[in-house]
């Protein structure tokens, strides 16, 4: 096979297991060629984690690699050099989910906050999501987070408020739900001990319950991914063909049924071993250095 697997046609009719390596590899860069929906994006270069400040230099550089391979991006965080990142994508024509990093400290919410407001009413946030995984970690309940969603909603009644966090919380927290303007849902097959050879059928479903909260309201998968190397979780093989068959199957699915998907993520990021283990390091498109994985 030569040339443009899909120019001008849907990704559905491509069957991923007739193709050789490196066709898979070609295929892969030609989806990303067209543009994917968006990106989940961290400036973070090797020996730099949260909680050091990041020049907006260095927020240019990595959001230039990226720029040409997506259209919208989506930051996690408003503070310490993060905040310049919408305005960053914004010049470059992106747009922007920007996120609002709330915990359990509430001193530090505020000023996460004041600040996304403040990026927000300066015209650089399509979408703001306030918090991420808060309820799925424990950091606030539910009443909490509902008043920064609605506190957020009142600062900056012109722009989509939302929260984001695992799918299946959702439907735990309806309330949530009903506070957002859309539903911002994290779907990770990976995570749940999917075999790769079935998790696009899973995420699908993962997909249809948060369809279900959403009673009528938009839904966009804001996370899904798979590393690309790391220590085998169960059923769940990190892998360089997994990643690019996840990746494959993930836009087959979004470019038929026109899902809108952040995938995770743009980079390698060594300091999320701490949380995640071995495999933390290895969720990006790109490596820790910027060059592209899949070459």
């Amino acid at each position: 096979m030569s040339g443009k697997y899909y120019e001008n046609k849907h990704l559905a009719g491509i069957d991923f297991a007739s193709l050789t390596h490196a066709e898979r590899v070609l295929l892969m860069r030609e989806i990303l060629d067209r543009k994917i929906h968006g990106m989940s994006f961290s400036p973070y270069m090797d020996g730099q984690e949260p909680g050091i400040e990041i020049s907006e230099d260095q927020i240019e550089q990595r959001m230039k690699i990226i720029q040409p391979y997506t259209n919208w991006v989506r930051t996690f965080s408003c503070v310490e050099g993060s905040q310049h990142a919408p305005r960053i994508a914004k010049q470059m024509g992106l747009k922007t989910m920007v996120g609002v990093s709330l915990g359990s400290d509430l001193e530090k919410n505020e000023i996460e906050f004041n600040n996304a407001v403040e990026v927000a009413r300066a015209g650089h946030v399509d979408i703001l999501a306030v918090g991420n995984e808060v309820l799925l970690r424990g950091d606030l309940s539910e009443a909490d987070l509902i008043e920064y969603i609605n506190r957020a909603r009142q600062a900056v009644p012109h722009v989509t408020v939302s929260y984001v966090d695992a799918y299946f919380l959702f439907e735990d927290h309806p309330a949530v739900a009903d506070a957002c303007d859309v539903l911002l849902v994290n779907c990770y097959p990976f995570w749940e001990d999917c075999p790769v050879d079935y998790s696009l059928l899973y995420m699908k479903e993962m997909y249809r319950r948060a369809v279900n909260a959403a009673k009528g309201k938009k839904v966009i998968i804001s996370e899904t991914g798979w590393p690309s190397e790391g220590a085998v979780k169960g059923a769940t093989v990190p892998s360089y063909d997994n990643a690019i068959r996840y990746f494959i199957n993930t836009y087959q699915w979004a470019d038929e049924e026109g899902i809108e998907i952040f995938y995770f993520s743009s980079f390698d990021e060594a300091w999320k071993t701490g949380d995640e283990g071995d495999v933390g390091a290895y969720w990006g498109l790109w490596d820790k250095d910027g060059n592209f994985k899949y070459s």
